[in-house]
């Protein structure tokens, strides 16, 4: 087991104008995120849509990405509160030879820790072969973990539970566990996290924000004077004005307008908020993860 560290997009999905998934497209999409700087991509998170992509979809990427040359580096999401179905595609992933998985708890219901306990202890009873980052996003699923109920699981479980996406920040400054990855959903939590001894990132603005948050992050390793982070945390802010997938689908479709596309409810910017989005990241001058400085 490989301790998962530094700069990893939760990617996005690309969609067709009939709302079926790209499959090329959205491979290609999280092998340039890699190729600008991520050390690693998140595939079907919550940027990517997937609680709204159907399986049959899911896995016909899987299958072409197992072909990636980059295949090590992706981190597999399952979008499903079905534990079956959870079960199933990990068996899936497992058999094409991925190994680390990003699973949130289901939503809708309201359950306590011990009972999140049990639904990841299904899983790996199912699955021991699964390395799990465990989604920590209350605002999504209704639930929020705590320190106890990540550090029982981890004794539990300690080569199965590798690590904590922590979106609710409720984790990322109190809990710190031997051969546990803790990675704040932010970049604007990037610095302080890896100041506490967080091992990097896992966020939707990484798909546009690549290259700065790996300047960051190295210029940290190296003990450099930071130069970057203001910008950086700054890019964040302003995407995160608007939903976060509205904005980054708008900002990306100046670049293709395939990525107009959004299955619903999702949708694009309006043309009020499309043009205050690109006035102030103008203002920052920011533009694409093209070129570091744009």
């Amino acid at each position: 087991m490989t301790k998962i560290s530094g700069i990893f997009a939760a990617s996005m999905s690309v969609l067709n104008s009939d709302l079926s998934l790209n499959i090329k497209k959205t491979i290609d999409h999280a092998e340039k995120l890699i190729d600008s700087g991520c050390h690693g991509v998140a595939i079907f998170g919550s940027t990517g849509q997937a609680q709204l992509i159907s399986i049959s979809e899911k896995i016909k990427l899987l299958n072409n990405l197992s072909a990636s040359e980059y295949k090590d580096k992706f981190i597999i999401g399952t979008g499903l509160n079905s534990l079956n179905e959870t079960i199933n595609i990990l068996k899936i992933a497992i058999s094409l030879k991925f190994k680390k998985f990003l699973i949130m708890p289901p939503a809708y219901y309201k359950y306590e820790d011990k009972d999140a306990i049990n639904f990841y202890t299904k899983i790996i009873e199912s699955v021991p072969e699964s390395e799990i980052i465990l989604y920590n996003f209350e605002k999504l699923c209704g639930y929020k973990f705590s320190v106890d109920s990540i550090t029982e699981l981890k004794k539990r479980f300690p080569e199965q539970i590798v690590g904590v996406k922590d979106s609710s920040y409720n984790l990322f400054e109190k809990i710190r566990l031997e051969n546990f990855s803790v990675l704040p959903g932010s970049e604007s939590k990037l610095l302080r996290g890896l100041e506490l001894g967080c091992s990097g990132i896992i966020t939707a603005t990484c798909n546009v924000t690549a290259q700065l948050a790996r300047k960051v992050y190295d210029d940290f390793i190296l003990g450099k004077e930071q130069i970057y982070e203001k910008k950086l945390t700054d890019v964040r802010n302003e995407f995160e004005r608007f939903n976060l997938i509205s904005a980054l689908h708008t900002f990306k479709s100046f670049e293709d307008e395939i990525y107009k596309n959004l299955l619903p409810p999702l949708k694009i910017l309006n043309n009020s908020d499309e043009k205050e989005l690109m006035k102030n990241l103008k203002k920052l001058n920011f533009q694409s993860n093209s070129k570091l400085a744009a």
